[in-house]
């Protein structure tokens, strides 16, 4: 897979407490029996065991993780353990949640688990994430915001992805590091490119958002970080990993700019349906894999599945089909994320819509990078 790490994407439920707007999941109820996992780890660990890997990252998500009870993953990671430690395999667990249910009594798993640490999702100004039984996005906010900050007071680390929207521009990007940083004490967030995945509404058909008014945003959130947080311990994605590339050459990058996802990580959901990512799971069962319950093993099913060999072979059909080839920066981008291509063009061979987006982005990095190493 990836130098001695495969990632797993893993979807212990369906379920989710909020109705955001521009949600890309198909939501249920449907959540993994504790009496499966030990099956489909043994399977995940066989698969590295032919790969000769060493080391398994599980990124928890869902639906919503904590729709579930503590108790429920302290089970799954005595089992985890348990397995892992027979197999003499390394495991590393992340969690994503949208912290709407969170209490004190989540710290026991947040800390043994998972390294006392989250991560989670919010936009500024909020306007789409929201709350099941018709609460709007200002309830949405206060309760997030609520539980978060207990959170970090009582020492969990929390990490935040936002979304920018048109009033996100209007507001500029030095209010919105101000507001993460200063008010909310929030010291690791990234910044992601929304796309019109899943069932379709009226705030999907908006995307993908201005790209102009998008791109100077981003331009100017970068500058505001140089000047504020660079060399304060602030992480802003995906501005720090690009300057630790072009500073120090560590490729550490999104998902969304990775040589080919389809060789490091898979995603599983509740009812053992594999795919490329939660994106694709969820919202497209059409490229789904297989079910790792009904295959003799992972690495067979990856081996025969032809939706997987599309996504392979997508770097290559990009260099014949679009002008990637020519970019300085395809090295970096391999012409970007599939589902934000497919959801747009509905068409797995196009380069990323945001292709001019990352260009500009990468090229102002590696300008402050290189202002950076003169200075």
């Amino acid at each position: 897979m990836n130098g001695g790490q495969f990632s797993l994407i893993l979807l212990p439920t369906l379920a989710c407490n909020a109705d955001c707007d521009y949600c890309f999941e198909n939501k249920s109820g449907c959540t993994l029996h504790l009496d499966q996992l030990p099956s489909m780890i043994h399977k995940v660990m066989d698969h590295m065991e032919v790969n000769q890997i060493e080391e398994l990252c599980i990124y928890w998500q869902g639906g919503e993780v904590m729709t579930l009870p503590p108790e429920w993953f302290e089970q799954a990671h005595d089992i985890i353990r348990e397995i892992s430690a027979v197999r003499e395999k390394r495991i590393f667990n992340y969690l994503q949640s949208n912290m709407i249910t969170y209490s004190e009594k989540w710290n026991r798993v947040l800390s043994e688990m998972f390294g006392n640490s989250v991560g989670s999702s919010m936009d500024f100004p909020n306007l789409y994430r929201k709350l099941k039984g018709g609460y709007g996005p200002r309830e949405y906010e206060r309760i997030w915001t609520r539980n978060i900050m207990e959170a970090m007071n009582a020492g969990i680390h929390v990490g935040v992805i936002a979304i920018a929207n048109e009033q996100t521009f209007d507001l500029g990007a030095e209010h919105f590091y101000s507001h993460f940083v200063d008010e909310l004490g929030i010291r690791d967030f990234q910044i992601n490119t929304p796309f019109p995945g899943g069932p379709v509404n009226d705030v999907k058909k908006g995307f993908p958002v201005e790209a102009d008014r998008l791109s100077q945003f981003l331009m100017d959130l970068a500058d505001v970080w140089m000047r504020r947080g660079f060399q304060r311990d602030v992480r802003v994605g995906p501005f720090d990993s690009l300057m630790d590339y072009f500073v120090h050459g560590n490729k550490n990058l999104l998902c969304i700019w990775r040589e080919n996802c389809a060789s490091d990580f898979v995603c599983i959901d509740p009812m053992g349906n594999v795919a490329q990512c939660d994106c694709w799971v969820t919202s497209y069962p059409e490229f789904r894999y297989g079910r790792i319950f009904h295959q003799g093993s992972l690495s067979d099913l990856l081996m025969k599945s032809e939706v997987r060999r599309s996504f392979q072979q997508r770097p290559g059909r990009l260099m014949q089909k679009e002008d990637c080839i020519e970019c300085n920066y395809l090295h970096l981008c391999h012409g970007g994320c599939p589902v934000r291509t497919y959801a747009f063009y509905g068409d797995l061979f196009r380069k990323d819509p945001y292709c001019k987006l990352y260009k500009q982005l990468f090229q102002k990095i590696e300008t402050m990078a290189m202002n950076h190493l003169r200075n």
